[in-house]
């Protein structure tokens, strides 16, 4: 997963049973270097206030789908 936070930079390796935090305000995108696909599972607390809450952007590699 990449994420980019205030002037924070990272890239994070995430596998089964890893927990990852986003923070608000935070941009992400996650990347699977796996043929199969790619499964989360997100929870928002406090539980989250609608679709105007997010935003798309731009991240370091392009979508595939």
């Amino acid at each position: 997963m990449w994420r980019r936070w205030h002037d924070r930079e990272e890239i994070v390796d995430v596998e089964l049973g890893v927990a990852i935090t986003v923070p608000v305000g935070a941009h992400f995108q996650f990347r699977s270097l796996s043929p199969e696909p790619l499964e989360a599972v997100g929870t928002t607390m406090p539980p989250w206030p609608g679709d105007e809450e997010a935003v798309a952007v731009d991240g370091v590699w392009d979508p595939t789908v």
